[in-house]
């Protein structure tokens, strides 16, 4: 996958069966990787949940060769603030730069909306997450286990 050209654009309501299925597969391997026992909100949603981010969010789908491999989603927030969520890969596509250039388009729609913090949620024992996180300018803001595990809430400056 190296020369591979990603293209990256807002979600239509014509994405939302691949977004569902991306953030399947990949949070089914985040609650591998941390170790959850129970079921996340990001497996429950439906069709109507992700048509209304679609409607009031930010939400970016990515491609590799016309096929959809990556989606996030970004509430901006009245406060200049933005909350980072929904983020993930198809696994066959993971570590192939999708989710870097994800993240270089998410801060270009931050620059442009003049937010300046960007917060998420991930789980602070998932050493790959934290690594990638950190390197793209996050830092750790706070932790909580709110949800029956520990989650860090990161937070990336603009």
């Amino acid at each position: 996958m190296n020369d591979v050209a990603f293209e990256i654009r807002r979600a239509s309501i014509e994405d939302i069966p691949a977004i569902q299925e991306i953030t399947k597969e990949a949070f089914i391997k985040y609650i591998h990787m941390a170790k959850i026992k129970q079921n996340i909100p990001a497996l429950e949603e439906t069709f109507e949940d992700i048509k209304k981010d679609i409607e009031t969010k930010i939400v970016l789908v990515a491609f590799v060769d016309g096929e959809p491999v990556g989606s996030v989603r970004v509430e901006v927030k009245p406060d200049k603030t933005a909350y980072f969520s929904r983020f993930g890969v198809r696994i066959d596509y993971q570590n192939g730069g999708v989710g870097k250039a994800m993240m270089s388009v998410v801060d270009i729609a931050m620059n442009e909306a003049d937010v300046k913090k960007l917060y998420l949620h991930t789980s602070s024992k998932v050493f790959s997450l934290m690594r990638f996180y950190y390197a793209r300018g996050f830092y750790v803001e706070s932790t909580s286990k709110d949800r029956g595990y520990i989650r860090a809430l990161l937070c990336k400056e603009y």
